[in-house]
């Protein structure tokens, strides 16, 4: 098994699939072309030029709103896009990502008179993309509500003691990745348990928001701008009463997620000792690939995990599908990961929901070859 490069500690081969939400679907036109050169001088590292094109393009007449959404977040959609064709290094993506963060405080310089309500952003504990909470913050500011921004990885209980001192009106959760959708599925409920509703968004909860629904949230928008109309029309309903978090989630009572949470080390270490066996070319790689390997594998537990989660094996196959493309990118084969799903299987055998998950991954990947 070859691997991608080695993700670093905030899950970067994901990092791309982020910016899918960054920007609104309204597009003005005149947007485009500033988006143009923010991404010249991104692409340059030049945050002082950034800067001096982002107060460029509100002299020109453009919002700050739609600077925020359709030139900042369009360019770094776009950065996302060349980090998985293989044309941006982590490096320079990194770079970018901290220029447009820069941006978007310069954008925030001013606040509106108007008073809509009290909102808190947050990401999920474990999530690290805070960049489309930033954005989504940034928006309501701009429309005049009063926003306790938490950024990323908020552990829940801090969320809830947050909400019990601040009073707000709302809670917006942010997950990018759908391995994040467990502790989505406790802030959320524990959010509700105080009786604060909850909008999520994010890519983690479907391009249709169908997990918002799953796992109970009181709404779901697909992007900044849905977010802020969503609230603006009004106040979202009320949470209902008070529930575990499993209660909406029959199927975890076979114990499979849990049992494949609990054992994801041991997954990962022996399907790597049995991709030794049966590649003796793997027991060559030096201490960095073969630490790429295993975080590859521990990618692959997680998603398996959070499919058996929501109970959709289409989670574990659309991310096995992105693999594929970004393993064909960088010039190695998709069916490559193919023996890494057999070595799972075989020790998954007494796991009915796991082995169907993994057989349509294989279907998949058998399809792309």
């Amino acid at each position: 098994m070859t691997t991608t490069p080695a993700p670093d500690r905030d899950d970067e081969p994901v990092r791309h699939r982020v910016g899918a939400r960054l920007a609104s679907p309204r597009r003005d036109e005149r947007a485009e072309a500033w988006a143009g050169k923010l991404w010249t001088s991104v692409r340059a590292a030049d945050e002082y030029t950034a800067l001096d094109v982002v107060g460029d393009a509100l002299e020109n007449g453009l919002d700050a709103e739609t600077v925020l959404l359709e030139v900042v977040g369009a360019v770094q959609h776009k950065v996302g896009i060349e980090w998985a064709a293989n044309r941006m290094s982590v490096a320079e993506e990194h770079a970018a990502t901290a220029i447009n963060d820069r941006v978007i405080a310069a954008l925030s310089a001013d606040r509106p008179a108007t008073f809509q309500g009290r909102v808190t952003v947050a990401c999920v504990d474990k999530e690290w993309h805070a960049l489309p909470a930033r954005l989504l913050a940034e928006t309501l500011r701009l429309r005049g509500w009063q926003v306790g921004y938490l950024g990323a990885q908020v552990p829940t209980a801090h969320l809830v003691s947050h909400i019990h001192r601040t009073g707000a009106d709302a809670v917006c959760l942010s997950a990018a990745l759908s391995t994040r959708l467990p502790m989505a599925h406790a802030a959320i409920t524990a959010v509700q348990a105080v009786g604060t509703p909850v909008m999520v968004g994010g890519l983690a909860f479907g391009t249709d928001g169908r997990y918002a629904r799953q796992l109970g949230a009181d709404a779901w928008a697909p992007e900044a701008r849905a977010a802020a109309d969503r609230l603006a029309a009004g106040p979202l309903p009320r949470p209902r009463a008070p529930h575990r978090a499993g209660d909406d989630l029959p199927h975890l009572s076979d114990q499979e997620y849990t049992l494949v949470t609990q054992t994801s080390r041991t997954l990962v270490r022996e399907t790597l000792r049995g991709l030794e066996q049966r590649f003796p070319a793997l027991r060559d790689y030096d201490d960095d690939q073969r630490e790429r390997t295993a975080e590859d594998l521990a990618h692959i537990v997680e998603f398996l995990a959070a499919a058996l989660y929501v109970d959709d094996e289409e989670l574990f196959t659309h991310f096995l599908t992105w693999t594929g493309e970004i393993l064909t990118a960088r010039r190695v084969p998709a069916h490559s990961l193919l023996p890494a799903l057999d070595l799972l299987e075989e020790q998954l055998r007494d796991f009915p929901r796991a082995r169907g998950i993994i057989a349509a991954g294989r279907d998949t990947l058998a399809a792309h070859r």
